[in-house]
C-alpha cells in the first residue's frame, strides 16, 4: 500500500456565483461585466452615509430558483444580517449579506461521470455518481474589486453590489476529481436554470476550498486549511492535488498541520501561506436594520418554482431515451443548451438521430464551435445522415458532402448531384462489378477459398476503384461472399 492510499482527504467548497440580474443588488444600478472601471456607481454601492438599501427581487427569486434546482428547502421566512469587518472593497466597513436565516438550507449536487477529468472518467471513482450534501444557498452582496500595482493599489466598484449568491457544501468531497466534477456539475445546473454565466474567468463563479487530511478510517477531521486565490475549475483540482500532496507529507514526517489560509500559485504549481487563523474571525452579524424580512411563501417561490427548467439529469436521460445517443454524447449535449437546441432541431426529421449526433459532435464543432451564428441549418445533418443510412452515399463520399456544406451551406442532397458522388446500388450493375473483380483476381479468390478471409478486401478495392467509389460497400460485400461462396 503506497503513503497516499492510508490517507483521506476531506474536502468542502464554497463556491460564491454572481446572479444574473439587470440591476444590482440593493440599488438601481446596472449590474454589467467589462464596462469601463468605476462607471456603475451611486451612494449605495459607495456606502455613502443615509444611502439606504432596497433589496432586487429578481435576486432573491433567481436564489430560490437555484434551491429549488438542488433540491433545498426554501425558507418560508429568509432575513438579512449585516457581516461587519473593514476593508477597502467595502466601504461602509458591513457587508448585508445572511446568517441565521437565509434562503436555502440543505440540497445537493449529484456528480456527472463525464465531468470528472477525462483521464478518470471510467474509473470506479467516477462512476460512483456520488451525491454531495449542501449545507446552505444564501444571498448576498458582492465587494469592489481591487487591483494591485507596484506602488499602489486601485478599486473598481462596479462589481460592489453585484447579487451573490454563496453556495457551501458539506466537507463531503474526497479528491480533487470530485472536486472538479462538482464544480462541473453545479454549473451546469445554474446555466439550465439561467440563473448566471458561471463563468470563472470573469469572477462570476469563485470557490474557496477547505482541505484537511486523515487516517484512513479515522471519522475526525484533521486541521482545515483554507485555499484562495482559485480561477478556474481545474485550477481547483491542481490546488489540490499539490495541497493534498504537502498535508500527507507533512503528517508523515510527524509535523503538525498549520490552520491558516493559504493562496494558490498557477504559475508556481503550489500553494503559500497568506495568513494563519489562531482563531475564528468574529463578523458579529446582526439583523439588517434597513431592511424588512423576506417572506418567499406569498409568491415569490411559487415564482421561482414555475422557472424550474429540464435538469441536466432529466436531460441527458430524455436524449439517451429518445434519441438513442450514449450517455457520453448526452453529457456533451446537457453542457451547452444552445449546442443541444440545435441537435435537437438537427434530429426531428430523422430516424438516424444517433448518427447525427456523430456529425454535431465529431465533426461540425471541429469547424462551426458556435451553433447560435453558424449559417449550417441543423436539418441539414438530419438530411446527411439519412444518405448515409439509406445507402445514397458511402461514409468516404459523406465527408466530402460534409467538407462542401460547411464551405457552402445547402442541401446534401444538391451536394451529392453537385459533386456527382450519387452512390451505385443497383444490384445488377453492382454484381457484373463483381465479376469483373473475381475474373481480375484470381488469386485473391484461391486465398479466399483457402480461408483468407480478408483477401477478400482485394476483390471490394477492385470494384470501388471501377465505380470511381460509387460502389455499396456493404452490398459489394455480401454480392462478393454470395459469389465466392457458390
Amino acid at each position: 500500500m503506497s503513503s497516499s492510499s492510508k490517507w483521506e482527504a476531506v474536502i468542502g467548497l464554497e463556491v460564491h456565483v454572481q446572479v444574473r440580474t439587470r440591476t444590482k443588488m440593493f440599488c438601481g444600478c446596472v449590474n454589467q461585466y467589462g464596462d469601463p472601471q468605476n462607471t456603475h456607481l451611486c451612494p449605495v454601492c459607495l456606502g455613502l452615509p443615509g444611502s439606504l438599501p432596497v433589496p432586487n427581487e429578481e435576486a432573491i427569486r433567481k436564489t430560490i430558483l437555484t434551491g429549488l434546482m438542488l433540491g433545498c428547502q426554501i425558507a418560508p421566512v429568509a432575513r438579512f444580517d449585516r457581516k461587519n469587518y473593514f476593508y477597502p472593497d467595502m466601504p461602509k466597513n458591513y457587508q448585508i449579506s445572511q446568517y441565521d436565516d437565509p434562503l436555502c438550507a440543505g440540497g445537493g449536487v449529484t456528480l456527472d461521470p463525464f465531468l470528472f477529468p477525462k483521464e478518470i472518467q471510467e474509473s470506479d471513482e467516477a462512476k460512483a455518481g456520488r451525491k454531495i450534501r449542501l449545507v446552505r444557498i444564501h444571498l448576498e452582496e458582492d465587494v469592489a474589486k481591487s487591483f494591485h500595482f507596484e506602488d499602489r493599489s486601485g478599486i473598481d466598484f462596479n462589481r460592489a453590489g453585484t447579487p451573490l449568491m454563496e453556495i457551501v457544501s458539506e466537507a463531503d468531497l474526497r479528491s480533487p476529481g470530485e472536486a472538479f466534477s462538482f464544480l462541473g456539475s453545479l454549473r451546469q445546473i445554474l446555466l439550465a436554470g439561467n440563473v448566471s454565466d458561471a463563468d470563472m474567468e470573469k469572477g462570476q463563479m469563485r470557490c474557496d476550498v477547505n482541505v484537511s487530511v486523515r487516517p484512513v478510517g479515522q471519522k475526525e477531521y484533521g486541521t482545515k486549511v483554507e485555499l484562495k486565490n482559485l480561477n478556474s475549475i481545474s485550477g481547483v483540482r491542481r490546488a489540490l492535488t499539490y495541497e493534498i500532496a504537502r498535508q500527507i507529507a507533512a503528517c508523515e514526517k510527524g509535523e503538525a498541520i498549520a490552520h491558516e489560509t493559504r493562496r494558490w500559485d498557477d504559475e508556481a504549481g503550489a500553494t503559500f501561506t497568506m495568513r494563519t487563523k489562531e482563531k475564528a474571525h468574529d463578523y458579529r452579524y446582526f439583523p439588517e436594520p434597513d431592511l424588512l424580512p423576506v417572506r418567499t411563501d406569498q409568491g415569490l417561490a411559487d415564482s421561482a418554482r414555475k422557472l424550474v427548467p429540464e435538469l441536466p439529469s432529466e436531460l441527458q436521460t430524455r436524449l439517451a431515451r429518445d434519441f438513442g445517443v450514449t450517455p457520453y454524447q448526452a453529457s456533451v449535449l446537457t453542457s451547452d443548451r444552445i449546442l443541444c437546441g440545435y441537435y435537437e432541431k438537427a434530429a426531428a426529421g430523422t430516424p438516424n438521430k444517433a448518427l447525427v449526433a456523430n456529425w454535431i459532435l465529431n465533426d461540425f464543432l471541429s469547424t462551426q464551435p458556435d451553433p447560435s451564428t453558424t449559417p449550417v441549418r441543423p436539418e441539414f445533418f438530419g438530411e446527411l445522415a439519412d444518405l448515409v443510412a439509406g445507402g445514397a452515399i458511402n461514409s468516404a463520399q459523406a465527408k466530402k458532402v460534409f467538407t462542401e456544406l460547411m464551405a457552402s451551406p445547402t442541401s446534401p442532397r444538391e451536394i451529392v448531384k453537385k459533386l456527382g458522388l450519387e452512390q451505385i446500388s443497383d444490384s445488377s450493375a453492382l454484381s457484373a462489378y463483381c465479376d469483373e473483380a473475381i475474373a481480375a483476381n484470381p488469386r485473391s479468390v484461391e486465398d479466399y477459398k483457402a480461408g483468407k478471409m480478408n483477401a477478400i478486401n482485394a476483390l471490394k478495392g477492385f470494384v470501388m476503384k471501377k465505380s470511381q467509389g460509387k460502389a455499396n460497400p456493404a452490398q459489394v460485400d455480401e454480392i462478393l461472399r454470395s459469389k465466392l461462396s457458390a
